[in-house]
């Protein structure tokens, strides 16, 4: 089997009949025998999708799941195809464009129908010009690749790459998953301009969830935008105005700040701190169960053990003690009278936390550092 064609199908009876007769009125225009292709319909409709899919010889996985991304995961498992042709069955992508991406397929793993030409109605205006723009330049943004339209449906991947992928969305985020992984994959992608149609029936996008899934997923699987880099400014500001504050009085706009600010510049610090700590965690987790790769995070892994760590985070909780344990013994030697040592007491309150936060995280790291069989 050369191709397999997998349609996501929710009750959509008013266009399931249309694209499979497009789907094979484009196969015979391009000479390709019926034997060496099939359409998978992966249904869980309550209309009459299925038997209209079954009528026009197209296979129905029946499955009844709710999600996108799970109608392609339960197709991806009948799939004989090696090469697959994913498009939604609602009729907004015209399958005798299909030779426009083929084309292209032999020399690239993922080949996209970028959605340039969006014919009247095809797309609301919050989704066309706010939403999709947006969400694929995060896209670009963090994962550093010229993708243009990073949802659309209509796509070509060949069998041995989406192997690759490991894919494990069920919802609208599929669509952001497949290239994202992609990308760490090295995968050559080539977008090729198509149109765009009104559907027919009823829409299932559910505008502000659906986009937000994919923002979060996004952010999620980019710790680096999501945690390293508020981390790394929330804690250098903090630690930065900490010292200036402890050491000085510290002027901004002719404005004389003493040690009260000193409690914010702590909190940064402490924020900042575990927001640095969520990154090695997430990063760990991602080279432990999707076998991505790190060298910075592998070699801090390689020489900085749970028992190194551990012992400075406890070098630091013991910096903390002792500060606050000379504070009491100042405060007996005053006979018990009033205290200067707001900022040394709010440096070791800092010292404490993160000496805390230290030891408990060497070991959590060393579980999310154990790999899976």
């Amino acid at each position: 089997m050369r191709y397999s064609f997998i349609l996501p199908c929710r009750n959509e009876e008013k266009a399931i009949g249309v694209c499979i007769n497009k789907i094979n009125a484009v196969m015979q225009k391009l000479y390709i025998n019926k034997q060496d292709y099939e359409i998978i319909v992966s249904d869980s409709s309550w209309d009459k999708s299925p038997e209209i899919a079954r009528k026009l010889k197209a296979r129905v996985i029946k499955h009844n799941k709710v999600g996108y991304g799970n109608a392609y995961l339960e197709g991806f498992k009948h799939a004989r195809g090696e090469i697959l042709i994913l498009g939604d069955a609602d009729d907004t992508y015209d399958f005798s464009e299909l030779l426009k991406l083929l084309i292209h397929i032999e020399d690239n793993d993922l080949v996209l129908g970028e959605r340039r030409y969006f014919h009247k109605g095809s797309m609301h205006f919050l989704n066309k010009y706010i939403g999709n723009p947006f969400l694929s330049g995060i896209l670009r943004l963090f994962f550093r690749a010229d993708i243009k339209d990073a949802h659309t449906g209509f796509r070509i991947i060949k069998k041995k790459a989406l192997d690759k992928l490991k894919l494990r969305t069920t919802g609208m985020e599929f669509a952001s998953e497949m290239i994202m992984k992609a990308i760490k994959k090295n995968l050559k992608i080539k977008e090729v301009p198509i149109h765009y149609y009104p559907r027919k029936g009823e829409t299932k996008l559910r505008r502000l969830p659906d986009g937000w899934r994919h923002l979060r997923f996004m952010l999620l699987y980019s710790p680096l935008h999501l945690f390293f880099i508020p981390g790394i400014l929330l804690f250098l500001l903090g630690a930065i105005t900490m010292g200036l504050l402890y050491f000085g009085r510290f002027q901004i706009l002719g404005l004389n700040l003493f040690y009260h600010p000193m409690f914010l510049s702590s909190l940064l610090t402490i924020i900042g701190y575990q927001l640095l700590i969520f990154a090695l965690f997430a990063k760990t987790y991602a080279i432990t169960h999707f076998n991505e790769d790190s060298f910075t995070v592998k070699t801090l892994n390689k020489y900085l053990t749970i028992e190194k760590a551990s012992i400075l985070g406890i070098l630091i909780l013991l910096a903390g003690i002792i500060i606050y344990v000379r504070i009491f013994f100042g405060w007996i030697s005053s006979g018990f009278g009033a205290l200067e040592e707001i900022k040394n007491s709010i440096i070791a309150l800092t010292f404490i936390i993160i000496g805390v936060q230290t030891i408990f995280s060497s070991f959590m790291l060393s579980i999310l550092g154990i790999k899976e069989r």
